[in-house]
């Protein structure tokens, strides 16, 4: 038998010492070794949670769902916890098979609720009784369907709470050595870990050890594990756990010992986020939950750590949590009160923003701004854009109009041929106006973030701006489809704060960061970027969707034309019309970034299409009726027929009206009928038209449309074989018109993209 022991720290290596015969790749293998070791220990005890229901009907630990479709209801009954476990050291731990909102009730009639995900799997309990229900469907992130969901894992776990907090450190301790490589502090930093493992006292004795590791991936390669291994092996003594909290005090001076020689390097503002996508790879109705998991976690996060904030975009969302889930919506807007929650984007939702008139995009500021302030008492100051594909140099005036002055994203460091130059700068429109606008470079993960010395470190290095504001912001939190930030992160912000090198981190609100950066670059010629942010990717999806993108266009022009003449019918002395929000807000929400563009998938369109068509033919009602209201205030009755005309652009336009109908003095088509003259109808006015002047003579046979501007002629196989210009006096085409091409099209990533 092995006798227990220490964990000697061996040689140490690197730097040339007296001694040191390890390269630092081979000290950080063996302290990766020991991580790996040391995890087994991390459970003091657990119970397993073996009495589920799935829709009613008992389901074992380990088995599989009986239903993938849709949303179940996963129960649990009463759990007492054992006597001599304190509440403050359990977690839950969850794996059941798919993505969830957890319910935690206790006898008090309090509840706790959690989003359950591949992130998401552990949490805190409050009170020694408890029982669970879960809304689950069986999918992975981002939609993936799990065709094997199971109940993989149900554990209440007493954890050893000391050597958690230690192993969290001298993994950071790991992952800042190797993201700084050859910096002179490397050597030292990994001494620290290599004396604070040199302090543990270990359990070594053969049995437990080898039940313990069991699970390890060294031991799953032996031929045959021995017989007599222990389910429940001896948890740490008194004297190991003494050891621990020793190594660590020891570990905590050492650092603030380097770092006082190497001190930090760079700051990095932080804001909690999920990056909630409205619709990709997954329909709205799995939106609506998922908005609710993502700020359940994000707010019982809020009740724990007091220093984390959490921004949110879409105004959208967080209408669909006031219907949904009352409760929520409340302890938001008081986290929000307190300065954790922040309410963000200024929009409605997070839109593509080179498909939509200017018009939707007013629209997308107007009633963004007005949810925010109605429900949240304020209006943004920072527009909210991570990953939107490319930018209208027509932005930066619309935004400055809704009180927004600062523009936030991250997509422009995904161009493929010509890297973006800045990070911090002056964003100019077509007009003239300027906002501030700020992106990021964080090679790991994005906006979805993680605060480790990896993404932090990469990220300071990489901020081209840090001369003339020296701080960066950075966005922690899984996310695309929502989940959020995680215990474990904002636990890693708290351990880093003793660190050398790596930057100082701090949580901020974003509004608060680019007050700071406007103050620091009042008096600094910043670079400037004028006119459109075009983006070097995902440009294949702008010829994909073409029902969705014509409804859409046809949306826009039909409700604008709607509230024209609506507003002009009350002018003119008609009842005034119900407000045509709610229609904007469908047509605004399918204006989303993976909607509009066409990335999405095929649930998104149908889904999409239904509620624009719906606007169209709300629109077309709307219309109808404030054409005929404008009708009976101007129009009086006569015996000629006539067709009343309005124009709803501000621009002048040309007489051209096509009906299903037929119109008097029109000529008769396929479908119905057009009305075209040499008529000019000025904007925003409606006119009585009784007979349209003629454009002039047209001449029409099998294979010739000639007027006196122009000459076309068709051939037998129905191309164009000349357009001749009557007025310019040549010939249009270099060889035949209208010929029909099919290409092969494969894209590289994504069928649409």
């Amino acid at each position: 038998m092995i006798e227990e022991g220490y964990f000697a720290p061996q040689l140490t290596g690197g730097g040339g010492g007296k001694g040191r015969t390890l390269r630092t790749e081979q000290r950080l293998e063996r302290l990766g070794i020991r991580l790996e070791e040391m995890a087994f220990w991390r459970e003091r005890a657990h119970e397993d949670l073996d009495a589920w229901s799935f829709n009613g009907a008992a389901l074992e630990l380990g088995q599989s769902w009986p239903k993938l479709e849709g949303v179940s209801l996963l129960e649990h009954p009463r759990v007492v916890v054992p006597e001599e476990w304190p509440v403050e050291e359990l977690r839950l731990e969850l794996d059941l098979g798919g993505e969830g909102l957890v319910r935690l009730s206790y006898p008090s009639r309090d509840a706790d609720l959690f989003g359950m995900d591949t992130q998401h799997r552990s949490w805190p309990i409050k009170a020694r009784e408890f029982s669970l229900s879960v809304e689950a469907v069986a999918r992975l992130p981002l939609g993936v369907p799990n065709r094997g969901a199971r109940l993989n894992r149900a554990r209440l776990v007493w954890a050893e709470v000391d050597l958690v907090s230690l192993a969290r450190k001298l993994s950071l301790v790991m992952e800042a050595a190797r993201s700084l490589g050859d910096h002179d502090v490397v050597d030292p930093l990994l001494a620290c870990a290599e004396r604070a493992l040199g302090l543990l006292r270990w359990p070594s004795a053969t049995t437990e050890y080898l039940s313990r590791t069991a699970g390890s991936f060294e031991m799953q390669q032996i031929w045959s594990l021995p017989d007599g291994l222990e389910a429940h092996p001896p948890a740490l003594d008194d004297e190991h756990r003494d050891a621990i909290r020793f190594a660590a005090q020891e570990l905590d001076a050492d650092l603030a010992q380097l770092k006082a020689r190497f001190p930090s390097q760079g700051a990095v503002a932080l804001t909690g986020h999920a990056h909630l996508d409205l619709a990709w790879l997954w329909p709205l109705d799995e939106t609506r939950r998922k908005a609710r998991r993502t700020y359940h976690t994000a707010v019982g996060l809020m009740d724990r750590y007091p220093e984390f904030v959490f921004n949110q975009s879409t105004a959208q969302a967080y209408a669909w949590i006031a219907e949904d889930d009352p409760a929520l919506f409340e302890r938001m807007k008081e986290m929000a009160a307190a300065g954790q929650w922040e309410p963000t984007g200024a929009m409605w939702v997070e839109p593509d923003v080179n498909l939509p008139a200017g018009e939707s995009l007013v629209r997308q500021l107007l009633y963004g701004q007005r949810f925010f302030k109605r429900h949240f008492g304020k209006t943004h100051t920072v527009c909210w854009l991570p990953d939107c594909f490319g930018f209208t140099g027509a932005l930066p005036q619309l935004l400055a109009g809704a009180g927004v002055g600062n523009f936030f994203t991250h997509k422009m460091n995904w161009s493929e041929t010509n890297k973006f130059p800045h990070d911090l700068f002056w964003w100019e429109g077509l007009d003239g106006t300027r906002v501030l606008a700020h992106q990021f470079w964080n090679p790991s993960g994005g906006y979805n973030g993680e605060p480790g010395p990896a993404s932090t470190l990469a990220t300071w290095g990489n901020y081209r701006g840090k001369r003339d504001f020296p701080q960066t912001l950075l966005a922690i939190g899984y996310g695309d489809g929502g989940g959020g930030a995680t215990s474990e992160m904002i636990e890693r912000v708290r351990a880093l704060e003793s660190f050398p090198v790596v930057p100082e981190l701090h949580f901020t609100k974003v509004s608060e960061f680019y007050d700071s950066a406007r103050s620091a670059v009042e008096e600094v010629d910043l670079p400037a970027w004028v006119g459109e942010m075009y983006l070097e990717y995902h440009r294949g999806t702008y010829t994909t969707q073409g029902r969705t993108k014509y409804l859409h266009r046809r949306a826009e022009r039909d409700l604008v034309a709607a509230e024209v003449v609506g507003a002009m019918a009350v002018l003119s002395g008609g009842e005034r019309l119900g407000s045509l929000e709610p229609l904007w807000q469908v047509l605004l929400r399918n204006e989303f970034h993976d909607i509009l563009p066409g990335s999405s998938i095929r649930e998104v369109y149908v889904t999409a299409e239904s509620e624009l068509e719906g606007v169209v033919d709300d629109a077309a009602d709307i219309l109808r009726q404030s054409m005929n209201r404008l009708s009976d205030e101007l129009v009086d009755v006569g015996e000629r027929d006539a067709v009343v005309v309005v124009n709803p652009d501000a621009a002048p336009r040309p007489l051209r009206i096509e009906s299903t109908e037929g119109l008097p003095g029109g000529q008769e088509v396929d479908g119905g009928s057009i009305l075209s003259g040499t008529q000019t109808v000025a904007g925003l006015s409606a006119h009585v038209v009784m007979e349209a002047a003629p454009r002039g003579a047209l001449a029409v046979s099998e294979r010739l449309l000639e007027n006196s501007m122009i000459r076309v002629k068709l051939n037998s196989g129905g191309t164009l074989e000349s357009v001749y210009d009557q007025i310019a006096q040549r010939e249009v085409l270099d060889g035949r018109g209208n010929q029909l091409w099919a290409y092969v099209d494969k894209p590289r990533a994504f069928d649409a993209w």
